[in-house]
C-alpha cells in the first residue's frame, strides 16, 4: 500500500515538475498511456516477444550485446525494448 502511494506521488511530482523541466516532460510524455500501448504491441503481434526493459541509456549500452545475442540465436523473436528514463527514448 505505502509502495503504491508512493508511485502515485512520484508521478504527480513528475506531472508537476514537467512544466518547468524538459525532461520532466519526456517523462511523463513517454509514460501517457504506456499500458495501452504494451498491451496492444502484444496482442497485436503474432511472433515470439523477449521484453528487455533499460532503466537508463548506459543500462540499454550494456545488454546491447544480450540483445543482438538474442537476435542472433532466435531470429524469429520480436524484441520488445522499454525505458525509464527519457534519455532512452531520445536515441
Amino acid at each position: 500500500m505505502i509502495y503504491n502511494l508512493a508511485i502515485y506521488l512520484l508521478r504527480a511530482v513528475y506531472y508537476f515538475a514537467s512544466f518547468f523541466n524538459d525532461k520532466a516532460l519526456m517523462f511523463v510524455k513517454g509514460r501517457k498511456n504506456e499500458f495501452k500501448k504494451l498491451s496492444s504491441v502484444i496482442s497485436n503481434n503474432t511472433h515470439k516477444i523477449v521484453w528487455v526493459h533499460c532503466a537508463s541509456l548506459g543500462e540499454f549500452e550494456q545488454g546491447r550485446p544480450i540483445i543482438e545475442s538474442i537476435k542472433a540465436q532466435f531470429p524469429e523473436f520480436k524484441i520488445l525494448l522499454t525505458f525509464f528514463s527519457p534519455s532512452g527514448y531520445e536515441n
